[in-house]
């Protein structure tokens, strides 16, 4: 065995050269992927509660660092056309009603104080989640905005509900570039109610190169514009 040995030591020893090679090639792979997996934002979009229109629309933010939640973007798509709204702040009216030591209902005005719970704008926590109300409050806000007549959970006349698709634009930890998150649902409305779908399995995560130009260019051209909605709905209002 040790004649052997000798006489072969030249190939050995390039095999135990070959195998701590590969040792290290997957070691270094192991940290890498690990690395990775933590600077990889993750943000997931599902429906919650219910499986219709009227389920509460969750995002979770499962990235290993907060994210900061800039723009929360919807699109509805009808049969007549498209509406792509920022959906970022709450719809709430500058007075609410609000009930007094005395347990009587008075209108008073909203205070600056109350500005935080006006937007769902801002920093979401590692393995924290918001919902942004239900699909049906999103759908009946963007008709509104959109002159679309609603009666119940589907449009009046013969325009129809096809589907809804939100995107969340955010800054991921200290990159510097946002980072974005999109799920389409299919919306099947009638009489009785309105069925809501996700087109797919998985939350489509925008973290390219490419994707985040893309995002820079979209955020700077909505804060240059004060975008709010666009609609390409054409009515017949005879």
């Amino acid at each position: 065995m040790i004649d052997w040995i000798e006489a072969n030591q030249a190939v050995l020893s390039v095999c135990v050269s070959l195998a701590t090679l590969l040792v290290w090639v997957i070691y270094a792979q192991l940290l890498y992927s690990g690395f990775r997996r933590q600077r990889t934002p993750r943000v997931i979009i599902n429906r919650g509660r219910k499986r219709d229109l009227d389920a509460l629309c969750i995002i979770s933010n499962m990235s290993q660092e907060a994210i900061y939640v800039e723009y929360i973007i919807a699109t509805l798509k009808t049969s007549l056309g498209t509406v792509t709204m920022d959906v970022t702040d709450f719809e709430r009216d500058p007075t609410e009603e609000r009930e007094d030591e005395e347990g009587d209902r008075q209108t008073v005005a909203v205070t600056p104080e109350d500005i935080r719970e006006n937007t769902r704008q801002g920093p979401l926590l590692s393995g924290e989640f918001m919902h942004i109300g239900t699909f049906n409050d999103l759908v009946r806000r963007m008709a509104r905005q959109a002159e679309i007549p609603m009666q119940g959970h589907r449009p009046e006349g013969d325009i129809q509900l096809e589907s809804l698709t939100i995107e969340v634009v955010a800054l991921y930890g200290p990159e510097p570039k946002p980072v974005s998150a999109s799920r389409d649902f299919s919306i099947d409305s009638n009489k009785s109610g309105g069925t809501l779908t996700p087109t797919s399995w998985r939350t489509r995560q925008g973290i390219s190169f490419l994707q985040r130009r893309r995002l820079c260019k979209m955020v700077d051209k909505m804060n240059e514009t004060n975008f709010f909605m666009t609609s390409t709905v054409r009515l017949d209002k005879r």
